[in-house]
């Protein structure tokens, strides 16, 4: 079959030794196989044994999330040809990665692909559906954020060539990086489920979305040319409403959830 074409990355604390096994697991019931490498603090029993469970590489934590995606995605070698990260807490939806790969195979002039993402709650009942859809990039320079992150896969040229993650982002990084990718390439819609998010009160998001919001902002000013960012204050506020909007419902109906 020869090597992998796809690189995935899943950067942990290892913390959450369940959820990091069903991210695995997705992974390795794709249809397509990938290489895996997991970054991590050193020094955890299970996760050395998932390690070896999985067959993924593994790298010591460099210390923040960001960093440890960037060193992870150092390792690609010339045959992958696609990469993404996930954290211990995403899955991949059956045929995901057929899919996204498929899609990047089929429109050379596309460096990332990307469908719908299905948001669960911590026992993975389903709470909604972000169906991104093929307008999603258009809006991405002054919208909502509508490309779901953890199901996309990216072109490893293009990737390079926009030097992976800005590592002084905690939280914007993924729209900071998909606005450098928009220069090279388009960003293409598969328009299926391609991956699931889960909603809970330790989600990355969810824990400051005052501090994602800000940086979502200052990522979108930094993708636009001059005129533009001197009125982006026009539709910052009711992009900021909506996002926070969105995110109440899903939290309203993961209590719901919970309390049922």
């Amino acid at each position: 079959m020869g090597d992998p074409r796809i690189l995935l990355v899943v950067a942990t604390l290892g913390e959450r030794i369940d959820f990091l096994r069903e991210t695995l697991t997705s992974i390795r019931a794709q249809s397509v196989p990938s290489d895996v490498v997991i970054v991590a603090p050193v020094g955890i029993p299970q996760l050395a044994e998932l390690v070896e469970e999985f067959a993924t590489s593994f790298l010591p934590d460099p210390g923040s999330l960001t960093a440890a995606i960037n060193l992870g995605m150092g390792t690609a070698a010339p045959h992958h040809e696609f990469v993404n990260w996930l954290n211990d807490d995403d899955l991949l939806e059956p045929g995901s990665l057929e899919v996204t790969s498929g899609a990047l195979d089929a429109d050379q002039t596309a460096v990332v692909a990307f469908g719908a993402c299905r948001y669960i709650d911590p026992q993975g009942r389903e709470l909604w559906i972000s169906k991104a859809g093929p307008w999603a990039p258009r809006v991405l320079k002054w919208g909502p954020d509508l490309i779901p992150q953890p199901g996309m896969l990216v072109r490893r040229s293009a990737w390079q060539a926009v030097g992976g993650l800005d590592e002084s982002f905690r939280f914007a990084f993924d729209l900071d990086l998909l606005l450098k990718l928009q220069k090279l390439g388009r960003l293409v819609d598969v328009g299926v489920v391609v991956s699931s998010f889960r909603w809970h009160p330790d989600s990355l998001t969810v824990g400051d979305r005052t501090t994602n919001i800000v940086e979502s902002e200052r990522a979108k000013r930094q993708s636009l040319g001059a005129a533009a960012r001197r009125v982006a204050w026009l539709w910052e506020a009711p992009v900021r409403v909506a996002t926070r909007v969105a995110a109440n419902e899903v939290q309203r109906r993961a209590r719901r959830a919970s309390a049922g």
